[in-house]
């Protein structure tokens, strides 16, 4: 691989240099007034980024599994019923941690290419007449298969049944990158990471919890010692935490923040939306399709791409990494071997990924896809050439 060349995984994404700066720092007393001053804007740009009020945010020395862990164990007692789609490998992941922790899972089996079904939801929401499910999962991005799922529409089923469960969404591949409303969409416990639309280093489980998740931790039981929120909470309160923090992480999720926030949300979203459509008109251009089934469900941080039947997607990876020194994704689960993955998101532009369309279709067709060079690279140069950030945010 080469240091040179952006990767186009899905994360973690490129550093931008200033990111970079900010997290190699020299060491300082974390128990001291100057780590409050890294801490408590951190924790007040996530908030905005969250687009909230209200939401406590908790700041973990770990990823975004811990983030899943931080929302069930704070949350939930040995036993609790919880609704969940499994339309992906990271929806898969969150359901096992569910199983593991003892609590009991409703699974709606969702085929992979597909969005979280907000209809079946509210049916069986319904239905549960004496209120036994305690929390309702969603996955806002499924990373593996590039599927965006409808938060709101989740919040409307709750509503529509007048069910009390507490709402968690996996928002690791899209806060920060795509729009994301914790309060609008009354959101519970969301969970992100700092090495995606944060563009830092893999090391920050990041989560926000509500009000209503807060009271639902006086009465949670399963066990929890290094990600107990209200540990986290007392040492908060002194400008410090239970344990060491990643000083440096932090002080780079502050700048990270302020980044985003200069960039303005809208703006940030318009980028991913931009960039994204310029991927998808060159998969267009090679005569391949998409993992995601609908234009409705398209992620606007990563492209799952499906190869012709009996070609192993996972040799164009292979190929790009050993010969080019370029990074994508592999396929996870159900469709390993079936597609490969082009990250867009985080710190990229329309040049950037014009480079990444460009390799993938020298693998493609140094591998004996029908695929013509230069049709992939044309179809987004078009796309960009007459889609700028203002454009897309007065379409939007």
């Amino acid at each position: 691989m080469s240091f040179q060349n952006p990767v186009f995984i899905p994360g973690p994404t490129n550093i931008p240099e200033s990111l970079r700066k900010a997290c190699d720092m020299p060491t300082i007393d974390h128990r001291s007034p100057l780590f409050g001053q890294i801490l408590q804007p951190a924790r007040e740009g996530v908030r905005a980024v969250l687009k909230s009020d209200q939401a406590e945010i908790f700041i973990f020395p770990s990823t975004g599994t811990g983030g899943w862990e931080t929302a069930l164990t704070n949350t939930l007692s040995a036993g609790d019923r919880v609704l969940a789609a499994r339309n992906g490998m990271f929806s898969h992941r969150w359901i096992d941690m569910c199983q593991r922790h003892g609590l009991e899972v409703e699974v709606v089996q969702t085929p992979w290419g597909e969005g979280i079904p907000a209809d079946r939801y509210e049916e069986i929401l319904s239905a549960d007449k004496e209120h036994r499910i305690k929390a309702v999962l969603a996955t806002h991005n499924e990373t593996a298969t590039g599927v965006r799922s409808g938060i709101a529409a989740v919040r409307r089923a709750l509503d529509n049944a007048g069910h009390p469960a507490l709402l968690f969404v996996d928002g690791v591949s899209s806060i920060g990158s795509m729009d994301f409303r914790f309060d609008e969409w009354g959101v519970d416990v969301a969970v992100t990471g700092s090495q995606k639309g944060f563009m830092l280093p893999a090391g920050l489980a990041i989560v926000g919890f509500s009000a209503k998740a807060i009271e639902a931790t006086r009465t949670g039981t399963l066990p929890r010692t290094f990600f107990d929120v209200h540990d986290m909470s007392k040492g908060y309160a002194n400008n410090a935490y239970p344990y060491t923090p990643a000083v440096g992480l932090m002080n780079g999720l502050n700048e990270a923040c302020k980044m985003l926030l200069s960039e303005g949300l809208e703006t940030v979203f318009a980028r991913h939306y931009r960039i994204a459509e310029g991927v998808r008109a060159a998969v267009k251009a090679w005569g391949l399709k998409l993992c995601a089934v609908s234009p409705d469900v398209y992620s606007d941080t990563v492209s799952a791409i499906r190869t012709p039947e009996g070609f192993n997607a996972t040799d164009i990876v292979g190929h790009a990494a050993s010969k080019y020194g370029v990074a994508f994704g592999v396929g996870l689960g159900e469709v390993a071997g079936k597609v490969f993955r082009i990250g867009h998101l985080g710190s990229l532009t329309d040049v950037m990924t014009l480079s990444g369309i460009a390799t993938a279709e020298m693998c493609m067709a140094d591998l004996g896809l029908n695929v013509k060079l230069g049709s992939g690279v044309a179809a987004a140069q078009e796309y960009y050439r007459s889609h700028t950030t203002t454009s897309v945010l007065k379409a939007a």
